[in-house]
Protein backbone atom coordinates (compact mmCIF):
# COMPACT_ATOMS: atom_id res chain seq x y z
CA UNK A 1 0.00 0.00 0.00
CA UNK A 2 1.64 3.42 -0.69
CA UNK A 3 0.23 6.75 0.74
CA UNK A 4 1.25 9.67 -0.39
CA UNK A 5 0.87 13.17 1.69
CA UNK A 6 1.18 16.26 0.10
CA UNK A 7 1.69 19.99 2.23
CA UNK A 8 3.46 23.20 1.31
CA UNK A 9 0.12 24.49 -0.06
CA UNK A 10 -1.30 28.13 1.09
CA UNK A 11 -2.15 32.04 -0.32
CA UNK A 12 0.82 33.82 -2.12
CA UNK A 13 0.80 36.72 -3.98
CA UNK A 14 1.68 37.01 -7.98
CA UNK A 15 5.22 37.03 -8.67
CA UNK A 16 5.60 34.48 -5.47
CA UNK A 17 7.13 31.38 -4.35
CA UNK A 18 6.33 28.02 -3.09
CA UNK A 19 7.44 24.77 -2.16
CA UNK A 20 4.68 21.77 -2.63
CA UNK A 21 6.48 18.21 -1.15
CA UNK A 22 4.90 14.98 -1.13
CA UNK A 23 6.16 11.93 1.23
CA UNK A 24 5.64 8.61 0.33
CA UNK A 25 5.12 5.71 2.42
CA UNK A 26 6.23 2.06 1.02
CA UNK A 27 9.28 0.74 -1.24
CA UNK A 28 8.81 2.17 -4.52
CA UNK A 29 9.63 5.40 -4.48
CA UNK A 30 12.55 5.02 -5.88
CA UNK A 31 11.72 2.61 -8.81
CA UNK A 32 8.06 5.09 -9.75
CA UNK A 33 7.53 7.57 -12.01
CA UNK A 34 6.74 10.91 -10.01
CA UNK A 35 4.41 14.05 -11.16
CA UNK A 36 2.47 16.81 -9.85
CA UNK A 37 -1.00 17.53 -11.40
CA UNK A 38 -3.22 20.07 -11.01
CA UNK A 39 -6.88 20.89 -10.97
CA UNK A 40 -8.70 24.29 -11.15
CA UNK A 41 -12.07 24.49 -10.67
CA UNK A 42 -14.47 24.11 -13.70
CA UNK A 43 -11.04 22.31 -15.42
CA UNK A 44 -9.85 19.11 -15.79
CA UNK A 45 -6.85 17.70 -14.34
CA UNK A 46 -3.49 18.46 -15.99
CA UNK A 47 0.16 17.16 -15.53
CA UNK A 48 2.28 19.82 -14.21
CA UNK A 49 5.53 18.05 -14.27
CA UNK A 50 7.12 14.58 -14.07
CA UNK A 51 10.24 12.59 -13.52
CA UNK A 52 11.45 9.46 -13.84
CA UNK A 53 13.22 6.97 -11.87
CA UNK A 54 16.04 7.95 -13.88
CA UNK A 55 16.23 11.86 -13.15
CA UNK A 56 14.58 13.19 -16.70
CA UNK A 57 12.25 15.53 -16.34
CA UNK A 58 9.43 16.97 -18.01
CA UNK A 59 6.99 19.83 -17.79
CA UNK A 60 3.71 21.49 -19.15
CA UNK A 61 4.59 24.55 -21.34
CA UNK A 62 2.45 26.97 -19.14
CA UNK A 63 5.52 25.65 -16.29
CA UNK A 64 8.48 25.57 -17.98
CA UNK A 65 10.72 27.84 -16.45
CA UNK A 66 9.12 28.49 -13.94
CA UNK A 67 8.49 25.20 -11.96
CA UNK A 68 10.83 22.84 -11.39
CA UNK A 69 10.29 19.23 -9.92
CA UNK A 70 12.59 16.81 -8.18
CA UNK A 71 12.96 13.93 -5.90
CA UNK A 72 14.73 12.67 -2.69
CA UNK A 73 14.70 9.11 -2.63
CA UNK A 74 16.17 8.07 0.40
CA UNK A 75 13.79 10.34 1.85
CA UNK A 76 10.83 9.08 -0.08
CA UNK A 77 9.86 12.80 -0.92
CA UNK A 78 9.11 14.48 -4.04
CA UNK A 79 9.33 18.20 -4.74
CA UNK A 80 7.97 21.25 -6.68
CA UNK A 81 9.80 24.25 -6.53
CA UNK A 82 6.71 26.99 -7.77
CA UNK A 83 8.74 30.36 -8.97
CA UNK A 84 7.18 33.53 -10.32
CA UNK A 85 3.66 32.27 -9.80
CA UNK A 86 0.11 33.54 -11.49
CA UNK A 87 -2.79 33.99 -11.01
CA UNK A 88 -3.78 31.06 -13.24
CA UNK A 89 -1.65 28.69 -11.33
CA UNK A 90 -4.31 28.23 -8.63
CA UNK A 91 -5.42 25.00 -8.47
CA UNK A 92 -5.10 22.24 -6.25
CA UNK A 93 -1.95 19.87 -6.45
CA UNK A 94 -1.97 16.80 -6.56
CA UNK A 95 0.99 13.84 -6.07
CA UNK A 96 0.90 10.98 -7.97
CA UNK A 97 3.30 7.50 -8.43
CA UNK A 98 2.98 5.19 -11.27
CA UNK A 99 4.47 1.92 -10.67
CA UNK A 100 2.08 -1.47 -10.69
CA UNK A 101 -0.84 1.16 -10.25
CA UNK A 102 -1.73 4.27 -10.39
CA UNK A 103 -1.49 6.41 -6.94
CA UNK A 104 -2.82 9.95 -5.75
CA UNK A 105 -2.67 11.69 -2.78
CA UNK A 106 -5.42 14.20 -1.41
CA UNK A 107 -3.84 17.43 -3.00
CA UNK A 108 -2.80 21.06 -1.24
CA UNK A 109 -4.46 23.78 -2.82
CA UNK A 110 -2.65 26.76 -3.95
CA UNK A 111 -4.19 29.95 -4.12
CA UNK A 112 -2.03 32.95 -6.36
CA UNK A 113 -3.91 36.15 -5.49
CA UNK A 114 -3.13 39.83 -4.40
Amino acid sequence: QVRLVESGGGLVQPGGSLRLSCAASGSIFRVSLLGWYRQAPGKERELVARIRSGGSTEYADSVKGRFTISRDNPKNTLYLQMNSLRPEDTAVYYCHLLYDMDYWGKGTLVTVSS
